[in-house]
């Protein structure tokens, strides 16, 4: 069952940043490589320069990642290798764009859900700190989403051509007003699930930030992302979210997501106050 993260993945410990600062695309092929350290897992990643193909596709290098990005979601790395050290002094005088894709770590041939997928976010380098050792800390954020249409190349990396992929607005204009209440509602269920996991571990609850308000004046779709994007545990059920282009379908995969999860919290609550733990 998916975990709800109460928060999205913290930053790493450090001195303050450099604001990383947008520079013109160097015009070059993509045959640098850099590698990330991520939760103790190395992965090679490479410069991240635009190249438009034609009318709807763009040159876009991919890094498979065990992990699902979403738009505005922050995603820490950490540059460490000497031969990527050196491309991140590079990296940071172009676009700072690359695409994350979903790779399962540990691939079974029994699960249809562990080949490849196609749909990945977009992830720019929006702070950047350059330790005394030359190593590098940077800070990610999730853009737009896309769609490969095709493999440009595999080897040192993989480069993609993609198409950006956006959400269908809805037919009719007065199902904005349905895509407000669903939200409303998911925001409700998310509340209830971290009041109750609270309880269950033992936290105290502060009346003042029992009622906080997790939307934030955000609109149902960048609120949607926000709200897969809290469902770390469950990275398969994250790409289906991220995968879909109805914000109404997502809202409701969400709160059908967060009613199981409130369902088992709640028995869970039962069991703890009929069987309480003796001191």
């Amino acid at each position: 069952m998916p975990l709800l993260s109460q928060s999205l993945p913290s930053q790493p410990r450090c001195l303050p940043f450099s604001q990383a600062k947008r520079r013109t695309p160097l015009v070059q092929p993509l045959s640098h490589t850099t590698a990330i350290k991520r939760h103790g897992l190395s992965v090679c990643l490479a410069s991240s320069n635009f190249h438009s193909m034609a009318s709807n596709l763009v040159e876009l290098p991919i890094f498979p990642l065990p992990l699902v990005l979403f738009p505005g979601a922050m995603l820490p790395l950490q540059i460490f290798e000497f031969r990527y050290r050196i491309m991140m002094h590079t990296l940071l005088q172009t676009d700072l764009r690359f695409g994350v894709l979903f790779s399962n770590p540990m691939p079974s041939s029994n699960d249809p859900s562990s080949g490849t997928v196609e749909v990945g976010c977009v992830a720019e380098v929006v702070k950047h700190q350059r330790l005394v050792d030359d190593r590098f800390f940077l800070i990610c954020k999730g853009q737009e989403r896309f769609r490969i249409s095709h493999t440009l190349q595999t080897k040192p990396y993989m480069v993609a051509a993609v198409t950006w992929l956006e959400d269908r607005p809805p037919p009719d204009p007065k199902q904005g007003d349905d895509l407000e209440n669903l939200a409303s509602e998911v925001e409700g269920h998310m509340k209830d699930v971290i009041r109750l996991s609270n309880r269950l571990e033992g936290k105290k609850q502060d009346s003042q930030k029992a009622d906080v308000d997790l939307r934030k004046g955000q609109f149902p779709t960048p609120f949607s992302f926000f709200v897969a994007s809290t469902f770390e545990g469950a990275p398969r059920e994250q790409q289906v979210l991220l995968e879909l282009e109805d914000t109404a379908a997502r809202l409701k995969r969400e709160r059908d997501t967060l009613k199981s999860t409130l369902n088992y919290l709640t028995a869970a609550s039962a069991v703890k106050d009929a069987f309480p733990s003796s001191p």
